[in-house]
């Protein structure tokens, strides 16, 4: 695994910041790497990304926490939302404006039918990292190494291609560079202008029979509009947003190699993303995965499943947060809609009571997914939403705030999750299945999901 030093960024300009030596890492178990079969391939590898610059600065995660201490409280609300696993072949314009538009629209249903801010976070530029529960893919008794990833090795099941690839490592983070460069442009540029973006949400109103259904909410966010409009706002502030880049903190070798110590403050942030977080497969407390995550500064968090105990995510929360700082750890629960009202009361209470502060995300994607008649992995929009209810119900229960969604989505016309009011049936899965490892939720699908947690946010604050 080795000591990889962690290199200081810009030019040190205070004497905290000069004198800051070079960190290294312990040598932890790692769990869920990839099977690297050159070493000295993955060095140069690992020295070149060593070398690169940020893809985000110390700054813009400091700005992030604040953001989410806000949530943390009850003030804010986050949207996290992206592509299950980025491919390379899918780093397009198209695609990341497809998915950036979808994101834009459910932020504006969210903010104008609740009165508060979103803070809205992509998976994206970053996500080519995949855990799998098998190392070995076997079709038709062939093995070979299952796909981890972009970032590793490629989906297609040939021997060459799924051969991991340390200088994939290199390749992912010119791609998540591009994949940043056109956020900004598009988040800054006019392109997430708040008029154009409910004149679409306009569109799935009057268009699509899940829509119709919100009319209401549609016709709150034009009075909102109109009056903002009224008190003569400054346009620019309506053409410009806030907008972060989170992914799973998979690969140990990546994140280290890519973690530089802050000139301004001496400390290291992992510049790989703004937000990061830790899988369920890899949160065991003595391991590689929450020592990185408890040394950087970043805003962090931790996916929490439905076999965790109580005490344990509790441990977590004291290693990863031990300051208490607002905004700095976020736990995202991800139970399934059979276990969450059972599960989560206990491990909410639990931290609740410690007094540590954590932002409370839903992932109702994870937990809820099964195996079709076709062989095809999907998700049923009923059991998406009925975890959202459920994570809505125990912190509606025990005084606590529900503070965001994590989904897995794409601005695309995909057929990979049933259900939903536009109707994709189980039938329909094989005719636009596109997903590289999970199903995510199409737009429309996307968007209902925003009216419908919209009104349960509406409902949550009228019961406060």
């Amino acid at each position: 695994m080795g000591h990889y030093p962690v290199v200081m960024t810009g030019a040190p300009n205070s004497a905290r910041g000069a004198n800051v030596g070079a960190l290294t890492w312990p040598d932890l178990p790692a769990h869920q790497q990839p099977p690297w079969p050159d070493s000295a391939e993955l060095e140069q590898a690992v020295e070149q990304l060593r070398r690169l610059p940020p893809l985000v600065f110390a700054g813009e995660c400091d700005q992030l926490m604040q953001r989410l201490a806000s949530a943390s409280s009850g003030q804010a609300f986050v949207l996290m939302g992206g592509d299950c696993a980025e491919t390379f072949a899918a780093n397009t314009a198209d695609s990341i404006r497809a998915r950036l538009q979808t994101l834009l629209q459910m932020a504006a249903v969210l903010t104008y039918a609740t009165s508060m801010p979103v803070i809205k976070v992509g998976r994206l530029a970053g996500q080519y990292f995949k855990p799998r529960s098998k190392a070995i893919e076997v079709r038709d008794g062939v093995e070979l190494t299952s796909y981890l990833g972009d970032a590793v090795n490629d989906l297609a099941f040939e021997q060459a291609a799924r051969r991991p690839d340390a200088f994939r490592l290199v390749q992912a983070y010119h791609a998540s560079g591009a994949a940043l460069n056109l956020v900004r442009a598009f988040t800054q540029g006019g392109y997430a202008d708040l008029r154009q973006v409910h004149a679409w949400n306009q569109d799935f109103v009057r268009d699509s029979a899940a829509g119709q259904r919100y009319d209401l909410i549609a016709a709150a966010i034009d009075r909102a509009l109109a009056f903002v409009h009224a008190c003569g706002a400054d346009p620019v502030e309506f053409q410009r947003v806030e907008f972060y880049a989170a992914h799973e903190a998979l690969s140990i070798d990546y994140e280290r190699a890519l973690t530089r110590i802050d000139s301004r403050t001496g400390l290291p942030y992992d510049v790989s993303g703004h937000f990061l977080w830790v899988g369920e497969r890899t949160r065991q407390l003595d391991a590689a995965h929450i020592d990185f995550a408890a040394t950087i500064r970043n805003p962090i968090g931790v996916k929490v499943g439905p076999t965790a105990d109580a005490d344990d995510v509790l441990a977590l929360c004291e290693r990863l947060n031990p300051d208490r700082v607002p905004g700095r750890l976020t736990l995202i629960t991800r139970m399934g809609v059979g276990k969450v009202r059972d599960v989560l009361p206990g491990i909410v209470q639990k931290i609740d009571a410690s007094g540590i502060p954590v932002v409370w995300v839903c992932d109702p994607m994870h937990g809820n997914t099964r195996e079709a008649a076709s062989g095809h992995k999907t998700r049923l929009f009923d059991d998406v939403i009925g975890e959202v209810e459920g994570f809505f119900a125990v912190h509606r229960d025990l005084g606590t705030f529900p503070g965001g969604i994590h989904i897995e989505l794409t601005g695309d016309d995909v057929t990979e999750c049933v259900g939903g009011t536009a109707g994709v049936h189980e039938d329909d899965l094989g005719q636009r299945y596109e997903t590289a490892c999970d199903p995510r939720l199409n737009r429309e699908q996307s968007l209902e999901l925003a009216f419908l947690v919209a009104d349960m946010l509406i409902r949550h604050s009228a019961d406060a």
